[in-house]
């Protein structure tokens, strides 16, 4: 960080060294950090085991010094008209619970998953939006909140129909098929991050909001103002939005088909305007008008359709697929499919320039959302996890046989490509259909997963306990090895030519899974098998490669290389 002068700039003052803090403990994960109105203080959060539990510290930046009556681990809250005053802490951790609070003139809105009350329905995990007073934040209020008269907790907004009475205020619901995925909240305005059945949409609502005790009300009854976007937008992002009282809300959105855009949004006058939109040269592209604005998409050159795969218990799988109008033959392209299915988490389809190279070469690209990521709503995580992993598997299989049966790719030229949990994904659904894939690039995976989760010294085991299970009980232990990559490699089975990448500074996958894999491919397939498996192993980068522009671009185009 760096000290700015009146005129021109000072020497350079490191406020906060990585490195120093480092050598103290090991590992570190420095994750929030802001300075105090006066600059004196550094309030930050650090992981210093690698598990991501994070504590809060302060740094005397007049003294050099971290004060340590002020380090905290946990969500605290301190009222900053009176910053002297103790820190108030907001719930207890539970496993599996999540809380998001924004402050609003003596309310905390709090976006939860939490189960609360005495009611009997389970929200199964969906996050719900819900109001009380700064006064009654406390842990005990929120326990025991439908049968004290002193909390006013009240449930605003809800991803489900429940009718369920909080201290007679009354359930505030959405319609069916829309779940509640982030909140943003300004002195005039609450900004939702909405899904409605796989699509991302976003809305927002003129503070106060005012419940209604007497009936349920409906996010529609809050007339809500929902930001128009290009009809093909995959990936919508917060832009920088710091300043409370403001009332133009920047999103970034983007999609295989359309250079990232930045727009504002005035939600006082539900107007938007287009800020910038990246630049592509060389190729056409045509603008998608409305309310006289423009967003450019190239959807003249490439095409991007969604399709419905049936999974082999019946659930309809998201299917993306992206390939030239120009380049691609049906029947005879080849093709890489795209899968993560862990965390609950997005896979990732924004645009990207750089794949260009592959769909001018007649490439299919393909982006398989199997359950274990995220869906439409917190379910899909759940039915893709723990003892249910294995629909994740099959959900990617089924994908990759859709590809094939449909026409968009050649059945000898399908290939697929897996990052950290992902790379289990796409090397389990190998081993148990070897044939289906003729190339894979597994990107810092996570494949020894049951010697890994039987050592719970290791960075991230415990909570991954949540994601896959733990191998220590009986039933966990089973599923796991029913699906496990480097447990079930087929002997004397011919493998397809495969690229993993291991990184010698990865705190969350170690550097050692890649090799035991590749050693056991070499060692129990074919021997044509073992000449086409390759270990790449970074010696400086950690678990999200190469840093800088430069060192991203050689490693996408080693992968490209290999691929074609």
């Amino acid at each position: 960080m760096i000290n700015y002068a009146k005129r021109g700039f000072a020497n350079e003052e490191i406020l906060l060294d990585w490195n120093e803090i480092a050598q103290e403990h090991g590992y570190v994960h420095v994750g929030t950090c802001r300075i105090s109105p006066d600059h004196r203080y550094l309030a930050y959060t650090i992981d210093i085991t690698g598990e991501e539990r994070f504590l809060l510290q302060v740094k005397d930046l007049q003294t050099r010094t971290t004060i340590p009556t002020l380090r905290v681990e946990g969500v605290y809250v301190v009222d900053a008209n009176n910053p002297k005053d103790s820190l108030r802490k907001v719930h207890d951790r539970v496993s599996g619970v999540q809380f998001f609070l924004e402050h609003h003139r003596g309310f905390f809105y709090i976006l939860t998953n939490l189960h609360v009350g005495d009611e009997k329905e389970s929200l199964d995990g969906s996050y719900y939006l819900a109001r009380c007073c700064v006064e009654d934040v406390q842990s005990a209020n929120w326990e025991n909140s439908s049968n004290t008269q002193t909390s006013d907790y009240r449930m605003i907004l809800a991803i489900q129909f429940y009718i369920t009475t909080f201290r007679m205020h009354k359930v505030i619901a959405p319609t069916k098929g829309t779940n509640i995925q982030d909140m943003d909240v300004f002195y005039d305005h609450l900004v939702l991050y909405l899904n409605k059945d796989d699509s991302p949409m976003i809305c927002s609502i003129k503070m106060p909001i005012q419940p209604n005790d007497k009936k349920k009300m409906e996010i529609d009854a809050l007339d809500p103002w929902f930001f128009p976007m290009p009809s093909n937008s995959c990936s919508v992002n917060p832009g920088s939005n710091h300043d409370f009282m403001n009332s133009v809300y920047r999103v970034v959105l983007s999609s295989p088909v359309m250079p990232d855009l930045v727009v504002d949004y005035d939600m006082s006058t539900r107007t938007f305007s287009i800020v910038h939109q990246e630049d592509v040269l060389g190729i056409s592209s045509k603008a998608q008008k409305n309310e006289a604005h423009e967003w450019i998409n190239v959807s003249s050159s490439y095409f991007c359709e969604r399709k419905e795969v049936v999974s082999h218990d019946g659930t309809i799988v998201p299917l993306t697929i992206l390939y030239s109008h120009k380049a691609h033959k049906m029947g005879q392209s080849a093709g890489i499919i795209h899968g993560y299915g862990s965390y609950g988490e997005i896979l990732e389809k924004s645009w990207s320039a750089e794949r260009l190279s592959l769909l001018d070469r007649g490439w299919v690209v393909a982006f398989a959302d199997v359950r274990g990521g995220a869906g439409s709503d917190p379910s899909w995580h759940k039915n893709g996890s723990g003892l249910h992993k294995l629909n994740s598997i099959n959900d990617f299989i089924s994908c990759g046989n859709y590809l094939i049966n449909e026409g968009y790719v050649h059945k000898d030229q399908l290939g697929a490509i897996g990052h950290s949990a992902g790379g289990l994904l796409v090397a389990a659904a190998i081993n148990m259909h070897p044939d289906l894939f003729r190339a894979a690039i597994l990107k810092v995976p996570f494949l020894d997963i049951c010697n890994t989760l039987l050592d719970p010294s290791l960075p991230l085991t415990v909570l991954d306990y949540e994601e896959f299970g733990n191998p220590q009980i009986k039933s966990h232990f089973d599923s796991i090895m029913k699906y496990s990559p480097y447990d079930n490699i087929n002997k004397g089975i011919c493998y397809p030519a495969m690229l993993l990448t291991a990184s010698f500074h990865d705190s969350r996958v170690g550097v050692w899974e890649a090799a035991k894999y590749v050693s056991r491919i070499r060692e129990q397939t074919c021997s044509t098998c073992s000449g086409s498996v390759i270990l790449k192993t970074n010696m400086s980068g950690g678990h999200f490669g190469e840093g800088g522009r430069t060192g991203q671009c050689e490693e996408l185009a080693y992968e490209y290389a290999f691929l074609m």
